[in-house]
């Protein structure tokens, strides 16, 4: 990634208010919420560490404070920007982020559920088009699969009238290989989706910086 040297006096905040938040880079914008002493170079670390903008969403708060330099006020502060983007792609009414593929699905949620150190069984909830009406984290904790409730997940997805739904759990080991119960959720779902007439899209399983769709692999989605 190319980056500019500044002067030493230029503090971030006033770049971004002198020519505005669209016109500067990634590094000036994340230079602009840091308020430290070395901004620029904190924000140079940041993304030499993580690769980019994407990797550092992805990013712990305890990974964050790693870069030396760095506390917890400011890695709080990049996550709440960062989740704050997020939920602007599901909150605009205008233009609800639309899910196109397993990809699209994944972008939402690694961002949170890939360092997670606990468990989170979310949905989805989508309308005709496949746009994210809203996201709901339905378990959280220790989660077996197989306890998964089937009526639980059709439950918000009827009352919202959706007309189809994605699924995502976590694993907090990190790795995303489906598991046999895994699996065995993804058949319950789709076969209880057809009887109320509500699409089970897919179902990811989210590990660390990586994921894995159910649908992609046919497992648990045979027939469909």
């Amino acid at each position: 990634m190319l980056v500019r040297d500044f002067p030493v006096q230029e503090r971030p905040v006033n770049r971004v208010c002198e020519m505005g938040a669209q016109s500067v880079s990634g590094v000036e914008l994340l230079a602009s919420l840091l308020q430290t002493g070395d901004a620029f170079a904190h924000a140079r670390a940041l993304l030499e560490r993580f690769g980019d903008l994407y990797g550092l969403a992805q990013a712990s708060i305890a990974e964050i404070i790693q870069v030396k330099g760095l506390g917890k006020a400011q890695a709080a502060r990049i996550k709440a920007a960062l989740e704050l983007g997020r939920r602007v792609l599901t909150e605009t009414p205008e233009e609800k982020y639309q899910i196109r593929s397993p990809a699209d699905a994944a972008h939402l949620l690694l961002g949170t559920l890939g360092p997670a150190t606990q468990e989170h069984f979310v949905i989805l909830y989508l309308d005709t088009r496949n746009r994210v009406i809203e996201q709901e984290t339905l378990y959280k904790g220790t989660l077996n699969t197989s306890v998964v409730r089937i009526a639980e997940v059709f439950q918000g997805a009827i009352a919202r009238r959706c007309a189809g739904i994605v699924v995502a759990h976590n694993h907090p080991s990190g790795d995303p290989t489906p598991s046999p119960e895994d699996v065995a959720l993804t058949r319950r779902l789709v076969d209880a989706g057809k009887l109320v007439e509500i699409d089970v899209l897919d179902h990811l399983v989210i590990g660390r910086n990586r994921y894995v769709s159910l649908r992609e692999r046919a497992l648990g989605f045979e027939g469909v």
